[in-house]
């Protein structure tokens, strides 16, 4: 369909209504506000173990059960996503964003804490309902762009709610920095509320509640061993056995899905050599991509007492993130433009090799912190190119009523291939530290960064293999330039 045609197209059978804010900005702006609150616990956690008086790994769950709640929220708000309630959905995703915003700013015990970023978590698969909404309401080729941005922001949100979380926990304590995440997320439910219309009729969508409990126990196994570090370390066993339930649980669930007539996300449509070259590509860079902003973020935090590092403050720390964010938005916006003329798999792969060149650098250049803002500068621009390429591949070849269920699983997919680069960092490092001593050597950095630029070379590889063999129907779909 040409962009003239689309713009031919009734918007939506539910305009939306008269004053209220624009659509891009209010799916921008949702897409955005989800992504930061769901990253909250990352500059936190030594600030939850101080006020609560909890351990350091019991801290890390404020960030990990957000990530487990997304990952498992995420499929079946994809599947709502495709019928005629999606606009109910989203309403009532971010009402409990909202209700666990209030549990993490109310003087309550530990637990509830975790109980409110569990509740923040789900927040974060509303970024595919974001992009079925653009898709169904917006003319073809601005459709396009703003999905492209949605999927940047869902990942450069981390380097916005950083920085300001951290200097408002600094200043005003946790409870501040966690208001912080009720405020925003209050301001998108009004925003939504106001600005998003309802689903196109004769849509319907049934969630296969067994599914989606067999693929919530797969998904939690999974993030789980990755996030749990020293259970493979300790108790190797246990670990093990935990994988193979993990693996006999998605088998299970693929299965299921390919023999119901109401699955919770269309598998034959993730088996297409565009879908499933993309999700490979996006899982294995996802690794890589997450693994560079482990190493940069925790190298510029060491102390100079372990030999190298500049002991950064949490907050200081944070604004080393401002380079990824701001390259990563202007690749976003780039993108589109470039997708014009330049092949999606082949956008992947440049993109790759961008992230690659970051590891490259950081692994050859760190001893001053121009050199690391360099590194997080060429991740940033990578990782947004990257991000805004994926979503479309996979919807050149998905039907519109689809789009929430196959950028669901996408946003799985990328949210395992994060943990799992979290994870191998912090493997690759704890094995580079020496008995006795709290920080790695510095030569484990340059061995992580090592493991990272194989996984990005992995990435360009399956991401050209996918350009290859890019069938002449998905050729004829990408857009015509701009007269």
């Amino acid at each position: 369909m040409t962009a003239a045609r689309a713009h031919e197209q009734p918007m939506s059978t539910d305009p939306i209504r008269s004053g209220a804010r624009p659509l891009v900005p209010a799916l921008m702006f949702v897409a955005l506000v989800v992504a930061a609150v769901g990253s909250l616990g990352t500059p936190l956690i030594t600030s939850v173990a101080t006020t609560f008086h909890v351990s350091l790994d019991s801290a890390q769950w404020t960030l990990t059960i957000a990530l487990l709640s997304g990952a498992v929220a995420t499929p079946v708000l994809g599947r709502l996503g495709a019928g005629p309630h999606r606009r109910a959905a989203i309403l009532a995703t971010l009402a409990i964003v909202v209700g666990g915003g209030a549990l993490t700013v109310l003087p309550l015990p530990f637990a509830w804490l975790l109980v409110g970023r569990a509740a923040q978590g789900v927040g974060l698969g509303l970024t595919a309902l974001m992009m079925g909404v653009a898709r169904d309401h917006l003319p073809e080729e601005r459709g396009a762009a703003t999905i492209a941005l949605i999927s940047v922001v869902s990942v450069i949100g981390a380097g916005v709610g950083y920085p300001l979380a951290a200097l408002l926990a600094e200043f005003g304590g946790l409870r501040a920095a966690y208001g912080l995440g009720l405020l925003v997320t209050a301001l998108a439910f009004v925003t939504a509320w106001r600005s998003v219309p309802a689903a196109p009729e004769g849509r319907s969508a049934h969630v296969n509640v067994a599914g989606a409990l067999v693929l919530a126990g797969g998904l939690l196994l999974v993030l789980f061993l990755a996030g749990e570090r020293s259970l493979w370390s300790r108790h190797l066993a246990v670990a093990a056995a935990l994988a193979v339930a993990a693996v006999l649980l998605l088998c299970v669930w693929t299965v299921s899905e390919l023999r119901t007539t109401t699955p919770l996300i269309d598998v034959r449509a993730v088996r297409h050599p565009a879908v499933a070259g993309a999700n490979l590509a996006m899982f294995v860079g996802g690794i890589g991509m997450y693994l560079l902003l482990t190493l940069i973020t925790r190298y510029a935090q060491t102390p100079h007492s372990a030999g190298y590092g500049f002991g950064l403050t949490t907050f200081v720390a944070g604004l080393v993130l401002i380079p990824f964010s701001a390259l990563g938005f202007v690749a976003g916006r780039l993108t589109p433009r470039v997708r014009e003329r330049i092949d999606g798999p082949l956008l992947l792969a440049g993109s790759a090799a961008i992230v690659g060149g970051g590891f490259v650098l950081f692994a050859a250049a760190r001893s001053n912190l121009a050199e690391l803002l360099v590194a997080m500068g060429v991740l940033g621009f990578g990782v947004g190119s990257f991000s805004a390429a994926v979503p479309g591949v996979i919807l050149a070849v998905t039907p519109k009523n689809e789009t929430s269920s196959a950028m669901s699983f996408n946003y799985v997919v990328r949210s395992v291939g994060y943990s799992l680069g979290s994870a191998i960092g912090g493997l690759v490092l704890a094995a580079g530290t020496a008995t006795g001593r709290l920080f790695p050597n510095d030569d484990a950095y340059t061995t992580a960064a090592l493991v990272g630029i194989a996984a990005m070379a992995i990435t360009t590889t399956a991401a050209l293999a996918l350009a290859r063999r890019r069938s002449p129907e998905t050729r004829r779909s990408r857009p015509a330039p701009t007269p």
